[in-house]
């Protein structure tokens, strides 16, 4: 499979954003007025933060035309990292019931569909500091275990385009072991780490198999909290302010990042329902990251 040379930042250092940026709710706090398109709040968005996480791809490939509106919204070393389409990464259909039998998703790590994926994206390319593969839980119903899922990964990344971002993202935690990082090293690809619930804390899987991680150049942390229904019913909805203080894990998560920067080049992104209001958590999280380094 051919080289795309895109991968150009590897730099050790950090960029902090939000996944997503298409929030109403952040007028007044990141945005001057409502918009009617995600796109029409780039330009602002990119006036306080480097980088933004695509969500939206996760459920389609975007038309080109959109891609390049992206990349005409934002100046000049501003940076993206995307999730690649759920068709891509699901093992098996998505259920109406869970009394529905599984059917197997024919998709599932199809070389086919990716380029269709990386064709779409193409101008963008140059700004994805990583291309995320996000994998749900997987119960033994749809994978073995994690020797299994690394015998679907491995010739799927053997076979797709090389010198590109990869980073993947698994959501079962009994897959964090040392055979898990070898894999990515060997594959050169980054693990993504998510501080989320049911999976354990992103300092302690770094601290775990921090020898192994800091060769590979690049790694993506997601703050994505814990309980969705909890704090969505605590900010009925709305966005723009914290409701849930992590104060302690912040500093953990701050010092985690403080001795990354030296070996690694590290993309944090905020998710809303983290602490109810991303770019106040960001705020917070700058301030805590550069006492730390300076510490």
């Amino acid at each position: 499979m051919r080289t795309l040379c895109y991968a150009v930042r590897v730099k050790p250092g950090y960029l902090i954003g939000t996944c997503s940026w298409n929030f109403d709710d952040w007028v007044g706090l990141v945005y001057s007025d409502r918009q009617r398109r995600a796109v029409d709040y780039l330009p602002e968005y990119a006036r306080r933060f480097t980088t933004a996480e695509i969500d939206s791809w996760f459920y389609r490939i975007p038309d080109r035309r959109s891609v390049s509106e992206y990349l005409a919204s934002v100046p000049p070393g501003f940076s993206f990292t995307c999730k690649v389409p759920q068709e891509i990464t699901l093992t098996h259909q998505r259920r109406r019931r869970r009394s529905d039998p599984l059917e197997v998703n024919p998709g599932f790590l199809s070389v086919e569909r990716f380029m269709r994926f990386l064709e779409a994206v193409e101008p963008l390319l140059p700004r994805l500091d990583a291309i995320m593969f996000e994998f749900e839980y997987l119960n033994r119903s749809k994978m073995d275990g994690l020797p299994q899922f690394l015998d679907a990964l491995g010739p799927f990344l053997d076979r797709i385009p090389s010198g590109l971002p990869y980073a993947v993202e698994p959501r079962n935690a009994n897959y964090l072991e040392p055979q898990w990082f070898s894999f990515l090293l060997e594959h050169h690809s980054a693990h993504v780490f998510s501080q989320k619930r049911y999976m354990p804390d992103v300092w302690e899987v770094y601290e775990a198999h921090r020898s192994t991680i800091d060769r590979m150049q690049r790694s993506v942390i997601r703050l994505l909290g814990g309980d969705r229904a909890a704090i969505e019913a605590q900010t009925g909805g709305t966005w723009n302010k914290v409701v849930l203080q992590r104060p302690l894990e912040k500093q953990r998560i701050a010092g985690m990042v403080a001795s990354m920067v030296g070996t690694l080049f590290t993309i944090i992104s905020v998710n809303n329902h983290y602490e109810g209001c991303a770019p106040a958590t960001v705020s917070d999280l700058k301030q805590l990251i550069t006492r730390a380094i300076g510490a």
